[in-house]
């Protein structure tokens, strides 16, 4: 009931289903490769590099710095900021590498 008042006052309703069987056939490049590179990729880097700066600034603080090894905060803090740098140095050599094969190819 609902669908035929909206449909009322749409101008398109008579090619509505032509339109919505036409959008339905449209093809193009598989986008997988882009999503992942794009999304995935800088988020599993971020999580991995927190990861091990995590592991080695744990470490590091307990043998090196024994004061250190008190401030949790202060090591997540590190972490994170290190992690932040390493996946934003990757997504720009990223944006790097596609201009530079958008433009060869």
């Amino acid at each position: 009931m609902i669908q035929k008042e909206f449909c009322q006052d749409c101008r398109q309703k008579h090619n509505c289903r032509e339109v919505f069987r036409q959008s339905g056939h449209i093809t193009g490049p598989p986008i997988t490769r882009k999503v992942i590179v794009a999304f995935l990729l800088p988020l599993l880097i971020f999580i991995v590099s927190l990861a091990i700066f995590d592991k080695f600034l744990s470490a590091a603080s307990v043998e090196l710095v024994p004061p250190l090894a008190k401030m949790q905060g202060l090591q997540t803090i590190i972490s994170f900021l290190m992690a932040l740098l390493i996946t934003s140095v990757f997504v720009f050599m990223t944006r790097v590498i596609t201009r530079r094969l958008h433009r060869i190819f």
